[in-house]
């Protein structure tokens, strides 16, 4: 069951690429840019955690 929810999202993944490849591409750099802040904001916190 867990191997057919992960293959339809794929699809669905693949889907919105071919037909939206805009907007795919600005859900991406999101998602990149919301890892880059929480990467930044715990070395940010380490470092004042270590001072």
């Amino acid at each position: 069951m867990r191997k057919l929810g992960i293959g339809i999202a794929l699809l669905f993944v693949l889907f919105y690429m071919v037909t939206q490849p805009a907007a795919a591409a600005g859900a991406v750099r999101g998602a990149a840019d919301a890892l880059f802040v929480a990467f930044e904001s715990l070395i940010e916190f380490f470092g004042a955690l270590f001072k």
